[in-house]
C-alpha cells in the first residue's frame, strides 16, 4: 500500500456513528413492516374467524367423518375404515350416475343461460323510447327466489291445469315433470328463466364500460351488427363471461331447492343431482359417512374446476391491458 493510499481508505471507511445510524434505520423499517402485518392480521381476524367456523371446520370435520363408516343402526358405534369408503362411493354406480346428471345439467343451463343474457343485454343497449321498460322486465327474475321460481313453473307445468302442458299438447298422466326425458330439461329451463335477469344485468352493466368510439369506428368501416358483436363487443365482455362461467358452473352443481320442489329426484332418479343425493344420503338415509365422502368429493371437483378454468380460460380473457 503507497503512503497516499492510507488517508484515502481512511476517508472512505464509514465512522462508527453513520453505521449506527444505518442500523437503527434498518431497524425501524423493521419494527414498522411487522406493526404493519399485524395490523393486516388484526384486520382479517374477524373474516377468518367467521371463515374458521363455518367453511374450514365444517370442511376438515366432513373429511373425517369421511373415514368411519355409519352403522345401519344408530346404537352401534361408528367404525373407522379409512380411504376404503371413499374408494368405495366413487366407485359406486349411483353416485356416478348422480355425477353424470349433475354433468348434464350443467351444460343445459350454464351456457344457455349465458347467450341469452348477452342476447337480452346486447338488445337493451339501445338508446330507443321505452326501452328501460323492457329492461326492467328482463331484470325483474332476480327477484324472483328459487321456491318461487320453481312454484310457478310448476303450475305452468301441471299436466291438468298447466298453461305448458296446454301448448305441448301432454295431458293427463305424469306430464313433463314425471316424463324420464324431459324432467331434468323442465328443471333446466326453471334455474335458466330464474337466473336470466342476474346474467341481464351482469352483461347489460359490461356492455356500458365498451367505449363508443369502437362501435363507431366499426361501424364507419362497414362491419354488420353480427361482425361488431364478435369482433368487437365479445372481446371486451370476456372478463364479464369468464365471471358468469364460474359463477354459473358453482351455481349449477349446488342446485338443489328447484329439484326437491319440482321433482324430488325422479321420476325414477333421472334428475337425482349429486347435491340432493347427498342431501337423500344424509338425511333420508341417515348415513352421514357416505353424505360427508360426497361432499368432499363435490368440493374437490368445483376446486379442479375452477382452477383449470382460471389456468386455462383465462388466458384468453381480454382485460384491455
Amino acid at each position: 500500500m503507497t503512503p497516499a493510499a492510507g488517508p484515502f481508505l481512511e476517508a472512505q471507511a464509514p465512522s462508527p456513528d453513520a453505521a449506527r445510524v444505518k442500523g437503527l434505520i434498518a431497524h425501524a423499517g423493521t419494527r414498522r413492516r411487522r406493526l404493519e402485518a399485524a395490523t393486516g392480521y388484526l384486520m382479517i381476524l374477524p373474516a377468518l374467524a367467521v371463515f374458521g367456523v363455518f367453511v374450514f371446520y365444517p370442511l376438515a370435520r366432513a373429511i373425517w367423518e369421511g373415514f368411519y363408516e355409519t352403522p345401519p343402526f344408530p346404537t352401534e358405534p361408528s367404525r373407522f375404515v379409512g380411504g376404503h369408503q371413499y374408494a368405495s362411493v366413487i366407485t359406486s354406480s349411483a353416485f356416478l350416475e348422480s355425477l353424470w346428471r349433475t354433468v348434464l345439467y350443467v351444460v343445459m343451463t350454464v351456457p344457455i343461460g349465458i347467450v341469452l343474457g348477452v342476447a337480452l343485454a346486447i338488445l337493451a343497449n339501445r338508446k330507443i323510447r321505452g326501452i328501460r321498460i323492457y329492461q326492467t322486465i328482463f331484470a325483474s327474475t332476480i327477484a324472483t327466489s328459487t321456491a318461487v321460481a320453481s312454484v310457478i313453473f310448476f303450475t305452468l307445468l301441471n299436466p291438468e291445469v298447466g298453461l305448458f302442458s296446454y301448448w305441448l299438447g301432454i295431458h293427463g298422466g305424469t306430464g313433463v315433470l314425471g316424463s324420464p326425458t324431459l324432467a331434468l330439461p323442465a328443471v333446466a329451463v326453471v334455474s335458466i328463466w330464474q337466473n336470466l335477469g342476474f346474467t341481464f344485468i351482469l352483461f347489460s352493466a359490461a356492455l356500458l364500460a365498451v367505449p363508443e368510439e369502437l362501435m363507431e369506428a366499426a361501424r364507419i368501416d362497414g362491419a354488420s351488427t353480427w361482425l361488431r358483436v364478435r369482433q368487437v363487443i365479445m372481446p371486451l365482455l370476456s372478463p364479464t363471461l369468464f365471471f358468469a362461467t364460474v359463477i354459473g358452473i358453482i351455481g349449477a352443481f349446488q342446485a338443489f331447492g328447484q329439484i326437491d320442489l319440482l321433482t324430488k329426484g325422479g321420476p325414477a332418479n333421472h334428475t337425482m343431482v349429486l347435491i340432493y343425493y347427498l342431501y337423500e344420503t344424509a338425511f333420508v338415509n341417515d348415513n352421514p359417512g357416505i353424505a360427508s365422502v360426497m361432499s368432499v368429493v363435490l368440493f374437490a371437483i368445483l376446486g379442479i374446476l375452477t382452477y383449470v378454468q382460471f389456468r386455462v380460460v383465462q388466458r384468453r380473457v381480454f382485460y384491455g391491458n
